[in-house]
This record gives C-alpha cells, sequence and structure tokens, in this order.
C-alpha cells in the first residue's frame, strides 16, 4: 500500500546549508531572476529561450506562489541566496507529479558567476532532504540534456543515478539533442546520510 505523502505548511520556511539560504522568491528578485533566465548560456540547455524582462516578470509572479507541496500544490522554487551579501545565485525547483505525490523532481539554474564552486550541489542535495524527509516522497528524478555535464555531474555528486540516457529525443532550438535522466529513491538516500 502505497503511504500518503505529509504536506508541508503553507508557506514552507527558508532553510540554510552551509553556505546558502534557500527561500521563496519574491517580486523584488526580478534583476536576479532576469540575469539567469534572460542569459543565453544559462538557458542554453533548457526547452525556452532567454527571457525578456517582461517575460521574467510574468514568469515571476507565478513562481512566487510556489512554495508547497500539498493537496492543492505540487511546486517548490527557491532562491539561492548568499546570506551575508543578500545576492541571489540560484533558482531550485523540487515538485510532485500531477495524480501521484510520491513522485517528485527537481531542476535548477545557477547564476554563471557562482558556478564551479558547489553551490548547485549543495542547494540540490537540501532538495532531496526536503523532498525526502518533509514531503514524504518516495523518489525523485532530475533530467537534462547530455551535452550539459555540469547538470549530470551534480546529479551524480548528490548520490541520483542515471537511468536513462534517450538518444536524440528532444527537438530544441532547432536541433535534436540527447536527454539524460537521473533518479534516487528515498531509502537509497537514507543509506546513503546513513553511511
Amino acid at each position: 500500500m502505497r503511504q500518503r505523502p505529509r504536506s508541508l505548511p503553507r508557506p514552507t520556511p527558508a532553510y540554510r546549508t552551509a553556505r546558502l539560504l534557500l527561500r521563496h522568491f519574491t517580486l523584488d528578485d526580478l534583476d536576479a531572476f532576469l540575469a539567469m533566465h534572460g542569459d543565453p548560456e544559462v538557458v542554453r540547455y533548457v526547452p525556452y529561450p532567454p527571457l525578456t524582462r517582461a517575460q521574467a516578470a510574468e514568469r515571476l509572479a507565478r513562481v512566487a506562489t510556489m512554495t508547497s507541496i500539498d493537496d492543492e500544490s505540487q511546486n517548490l522554487r527557491f532562491a539561492a541566496v548568499l546570506p551575508e551579501s543578500g545576492e541571489v545565485i540560484g533558482d531550485f525547483s523540487l515538485w510532485s507529479t500531477p495524480g501521484d505525490r510520491l513522485t517528485g523532481s527537481m531542476g535548477f539554474v545557477v547564476d554563471p558567476r557562482f558556478q564551479g564552486k558547489g553551490y548547485a550541489s549543495e542547494a540540490a542535495a537540501e532538495l532531496l532532504r526536503i523532498g525526502f524527509e518533509e514531503v514524504g516522497l518516495h523518489r525523485i528524478t532530475a533530467d537534462c540534456d547530455a551535452r550539459n555535464a555540469a547538470s549530470y555531474r551534480v546529479m551524480e555528486r548528490i548520490g541520483m543515478r542515471r537511468e536513462a540516457h534517450f538518444v536524440r529525443n528532444a527537438f530544441e532550438k532547432g536541433e535534436w539533442a540527447d536527454e539524460l535522466v537521473y533518479a534516487i529513491l528515498a531509502d537509497e538516500w537514507r543509506a546513503r546520510r546513513s553511511v
């Protein structure tokens, strides 16, 4: 029998990692949100083009409401913030599958100025913790364009297992791309944490 997952309180609190604060986005984050989602390099491997300021403002208005996974909502979205400066350096998402709150997915983008410093792995590992410990998910997946080595290395670093390599299955931005799918189960995650 499948266990019903718990609901996070609405809205969820901010979370601290060793070097980051993960908090919900607000409309005041527009400049940082646009800096990431309007940068052609940042969105190179995602299924949308760089956003204009107006598009970023519209999307941020929706993102700012993504504060829980419960019976009414399926999305958590966090700004990764450097606590000392308050600077937003990343955008991290965790969402459940509609109709199946035991399965979740995660995604992330990081400002290029802060890539290669371990921030993505730190925040993504916290998303797994939130998903498994607080939401009660059974399984969390993530996928990426196979050319995006930085992204799949983060997934591997936090203990996710590569489950699939789909060859030329996504037509994105005028070209066919391979897609990698990663996953981790709650009991696998707990076993890693107990070592």
